[in-house]
């Protein structure tokens, strides 16, 4: 039998010396205009946003772990969540959250993008890897679709721009996997494009800056003052 095989995406070039994260299948749908495009784009890279695992989250199981270290924040979502019918765990850090998964994955993760301790997408990642039909979704105060396509690489289904209320987030978590993310009302910038580009490059090259400016043709401290700028609107 002839076994047929998927081309490689041309769009993605690889960068001599620069890594890709592995690939995961996701699925999931954003609420916010320009989420919905970045999540989109994630799709558009090259990613299989399908999954073929037989494993199904229950229907009726409530798990759900919330890890930010922002503690008001943290028990206010945890508290609506409640309310909404989630047994709710919370954690403050990384550590504390890749230990919960390990010892109990949950069905369901939001989880902070930037914590204190390290990069929030470690546990999306390790519960990817414990629970791979889990529903996680990243928040983060500084999106751009290069963390984006991280986040859905390494397992999440959704990806929210803070602040985001308890009802954007119930949402993201019992959304139809099949559902088409809607176009965004108002597209990027020129200038928002030029940044997305750039923190792209930054990624691929495992967010050595030395490394980016090179390929870039850039001055390294032109490009630091750039990464340290939020995303232009």
């Amino acid at each position: 039998m002839r076994v047929r095989t998927r081309a490689p995406d041309s769009r993605i070039q690889p960068i001599a010396g620069c890594q890709y994260a592995k690939k995961r299948p996701i699925s999931g749908q954003s609420r916010a205009a320009n989420v919905y495009f970045q999540a989109s784009t994630a799709r558009n890279y090259g990613y299989d946003m399908s999954d073929t695992s037989t494993e199904q989250v229950q229907p009726d199981e409530r798990t759900l772990l919330i890890v930010d270290d922002d503690r008001p924040f943290l028990n206010r979502l945890g508290r609506a969540m409640e309310a909404r019918g989630f047994a709710v765990e919370m954690s403050e850090s990384v550590a504390e959250g890749i230990n919960f998964v390990r010892k109990s994955p949950p069905a369901y993760a939001v989880v902070d993008m930037r914590l204190e301790d390290g990069n929030g997408l470690d546990v999306i990642a390790a519960l990817h890897e414990a629970r791979p039909m889990a529903r996680a979704i990243v928040l983060t105060g500084y999106g751009n679709i290069a963390t984006a396509v991280t986040a859905v690489k390494l397992g999440a289904v959704d990806y929210l721009a803070k602040p985001a209320d308890a009802d954007d987030v119930f949402n993201a978590l019992i959304a139809d996997p099949e559902a088409k993310a809607s176009p965004p009302e108002n597209p990027m910038s020129a200038d928002r494009v030029r940044w997305e580009h750039i923190q792209r490059v930054y990624e691929l090259c495992n967010r050595n800056v030395s490394e980016t400016a090179r390929r870039l043709n850039m001055h390294r401290r032109t490009l630091q003052r750039i990464l340290a700028k939020r995303a232009p609107r």
